[in-house]
């Protein structure tokens, strides 16, 4: 198999291992920014054809048009909202007229901040939908094309919290536990036809979202942002918070042949900060 000047490739015990994903058609949930965006990027430079969704149709594009083709892949965009499960539905049937799915990553950006007894009734039900029935649009709509091939990834982003809740996140904490608990059941029922099902579980990264979570500590504590951040960074044993490319890479080996038989794990990709629980 020629490779690409761009094809990831790993030299373990002698053997090469290419992380390629040519000829794979992949999905990314909350693709314009952060950690969905640098995926669509990895994606991209192995390979694969990429398929963003998100709400804002010009940063999409944008997205779009800087991601690497040089393995001549056909990249698409679908606006869609996932707080409206009918522009769900329909981004799955523009998704499917263009072909069958091979990787699936849901993405979507967690309930804002705040402790669990403040969090009003109708936020847990918004953040249930955004994420975990979302979710099951996505996979009971691509998951069909997945059995055809008896291949598929499907990959969610979710959190540390799934391992030791976080301080201040009440509504995020209860929701990505659901979907841990969604995933692993799915991938139990699926791995016979040669789907895998796996959770990243992001600590603190570099993205807007961690952005915003300092600054509401901040707001709450009156401490200032650099004192907060640097607090953050002594409780992680590399001292220093993760970039979105370094979430990337799990996501491409996940969803590469390499990983074919890891499924219904939850791995935290941290720097060390969450403990054996």
């Amino acid at each position: 198999m020629a490779l690409s000047p761009i094809t990831p490739i790993f030299l373990i015990s002698n053997t090469l291992m290419i992380l390629s994903l040519a000829g794979k058609r992949a999905v990314i949930c909350g693709s314009t920014q952060g950690i969905g965006k640098a995926i669509a990027e990895a994606f991209a430079t192995s390979g694969a054809d990429c398929v963003l969704i998100a709400r804002n149709e010009v940063t999409l594009n944008e997205v779009k048009n800087n991601l690497p083709a040089s393995d001549g892949q056909q990249h698409h965009t679908v606006v869609a909202d996932f707080a409206d499960f009918t522009q769900i539905q329909f981004a799955i049937k523009e998704i499917l007229a263009i072909g069958d799915v091979d990787i699936l990553v849901n993405n979507t950006g967690g309930p804002k901040p705040g402790p669990i007894i403040d969090v009003a009734p109708e936020e847990f039900v918004k953040a249930f939908q955004q994420h975990l029935v979302c979710n099951q649009l996505l996979v009971q709509g691509f998951v069909p094309g997945m059995k055809r091939k008896r291949f598929g990834r499907i990959i969610n982003i979710i959190s540390t919290s799934v391992r030791i809740p976080l301080p201040n996140l009440g509504a995020s904490n209860t929701i990505r536990a659901a979907v841990a608990s969604w995933a692993k059941t799915l991938s139990n029922e699926i791995g016979q036809y040669n789907i895998t099902v796996n959770n990243i579980l992001p600590g603190f990264t570099e993205t807007a979202r961690l952005t915003s979570l300092i600054a509401n500590i901040s707001r709450n504590t009156g401490i200032s942002e650099n004192e907060v951040i640097a607090n953050m960074k002594k409780e992680i044993p590399m001292r220093r918070f993760g970039m979105a490319s370094e979430l990337a890479a799990l996501a491409t080996f996940l969803a590469s042949p390499a990983a074919s038989y890891i499924t219904g794990t939850s791995i935290p990709v941290d720097g060390g900060r969450t403990g054996i629980v």
